[in-house]
Order: C-alpha cells, then structure tokens, then sequence
C-alpha cells in the first residue's frame, strides 16, 4: 500500500468514478483502475461498488479513506517540512475565507503571498465558515478566517475584528437612532438561511426573548441582499462594513440594547505543525485591514 495507490483511491471515492479522477490526478484511466486494483488485492477487501452514475465506497472503503486521507495529508505535511529546511521554500497553504473577506482581500493576500514565497503555491477556497471550519478540523484547509465559529479544542483562534450589527433599510425608510431587539419583529427582512453565521448570532439572541423574525426570503450573498433591499423588498441586518457592498442611499440604524456584535477570527490547528510557508500566510493574515471589508 503505497501513497500513490491511496491517492487513486481517494480520487476516486470523492469524485465517484474512474474517469473523473484521472483528469482530477492527469493520469490516464487504465492506471487508475490498476492501482485501485492493486490495493484491493493487497488489502483483500473490495473498495468501491458500481452504480449507475459511478462508482462508491463500500463499508471498507469508506473506512480505508478515513485513514488514506490523514495519510495523505501527513505526507503533505511531511515533505512541506522538508522543504522549509532547505533554502528554497516551497510547499503549499490551502486558507479557507469567508465569501465578502475572499471578494475583498483575496487579490492583495495572493499577491503578497506570491511575492514573499515565490516558490510556493497558494489555495484560497471560499466557504460558509461552518464548513470553513470543518475543513480545518479534517485537514484540507491550513488556516482560516472565521465568523462566530463553534468552540472545540482542535482549533486555536485569534481574535480580529468584533462589529456590532446594524438594521438596513430601502432609502427614505424613516429608522429610529437605535433599533431594539423586540421591534425587529416589525420589519419584513431579507436573510441568509442556515448554516450561515449571521443568521445564527441572530437566532442564539432572539429565540431565547421568543422574538420571532417576519423573514420574508432567504438569500446567501450581500451583494444581492443589499440590493433587494434598495428594490424595496425589504430590510436585512448586517455588519457595518457589509454596507459598502450596497448603494450610498440605504438608510441603517445599530441593533440593540442589547448589542448583536459579529466576531473575526483567524483560526489555526492545534496539534497540525506549521511550515514556514503558513506561518508565513498566517501572518500576511494578521496584517490585512477588515474595517472595509465586504462579506
């Protein structure tokens, strides 16, 4: 059982079929399906089952991705280390970003990483930061930034950057100095729905008052949030710095008493070992400026 063969593998399981993972590995499909095979026949224990559309794990093989996977990843980790002992650093960082942090900071954070570790490679994956911070936890994302991410003892996180939330309205749309947790039941909102990490600040402050939101649609991104709400459909709630993704005209007001602040932070791994290529990333991380920034 080699790493080649786990690599095929898990190709295969999370993409579902053998044509598939050979373009994902740029191997030709023959070999994939050999090294498939050679790890059934030293494993003995079929891995993958035939179905209309593909191919998926059995019982054993979702057990044996589990395992590749780590593997995979140590190895990773592995060689990014060696490479940070010679004079040429390599190796790669995968960092995981909010959808309006990526639209905001991505350029400048490639380009600045780009020029610092010209020889390694950089990922930026976008994400709701509950998935953000799943990905962290597996190991397929290096470091991220999250919104009110859930405590656990497998991530570290450093605080960044707390908002307080604000009521946006359509122009003209007459709001008091300060909107109150019990009249947010008064207005008609545009909202994410779950998982997503505004909603759920929201939730853990209202549902215990039994205050019940008048929601009159769901959408995911700000930019079109924002502009319902200049169409007139209705009212969101946001950070402040989301309101530059608007127009100028809408009208806001902060929520509260009591506030609703929306929390930053960079989170990093506990137990994974950083490569100066993601120490490196974590710092160029630290250095960028959210007052302006656009979820």
């Amino acid at each position: 059982m080699d790493l080649r063969q786990l690599e095929s593998f898990v190709a295969v399981a999370d993409l579902g079929g053998m044509s598939r993972a050979a373009v994902h590995l740029q191997m030709a499909q023959p070999s994939v399906s050999r090294q498939i095979a050679l790890l059934e026949k030293e494993l003995g224990q079929r891995l993958l089952e035939r179905h209309g559309r593909g191919v998926k794990p059995t019982e054993a093989g979702r057990v044996l991705a589990g395992h590749a996977r780590k593997m995979l990843e140590q190895a990773r980790h592995a060689r990014d280390e060696m490479q940070d002992l010679g004079s040429r650093v390599a190796g790669r960082c995968v960092i995981g970003l909010p959808p309006r942090l990526a639209l905001a900071h991505a350029p400048s954070l490639v380009m600045a990483f780009r020029e610092r570790f010209p020889n390694a490679a950089i990922t930026v994956l976008e994400g709701l930061s509950v998935s953000l911070r799943e990905s962290l936890i597996t190991g397929h994302v290096d470091l991220a930034l999250l919104f009110d991410p859930a405590p656990t003892p497998l991530l570290r996180y450093e605080p960044l950057l707390r908002e307080r939330l604000c009521l946006v309205a359509p122009a003209g749309c007459q709001l008091p100095a300060v909107v109150g947790l019990a009249t947010l039941s008064n207005y008609p909102l545009i909202l994410p729905s779950e998982p997503n990490s505004i909603r759920r600040l929201l939730e853990r402050q209202l549902r215990p008052r039994g205050i019940a939101l008048q929601v009159r649609a769901e959408v995911g991104a700000v930019q079109t949030t924002l502009a319902l709400v200049a169409s007139g459909t209705g009212c969101t709630l946001v950070p402040q710095s989301a309101l530059r993704l608007g127009p100028p005209a809408l009208r806001h007001a902060p929520v509260g008493p009591p506030a609703i602040w929306n929390r930053l932070v960079l989170a990093t791994p506990v137990a994974r070992a950083a490569t100066r290529v993601i120490r490196g990333a974590e710092s160029l991380l630290q250095q960028l400026d959210f007052t302006g920034a656009a979820r």
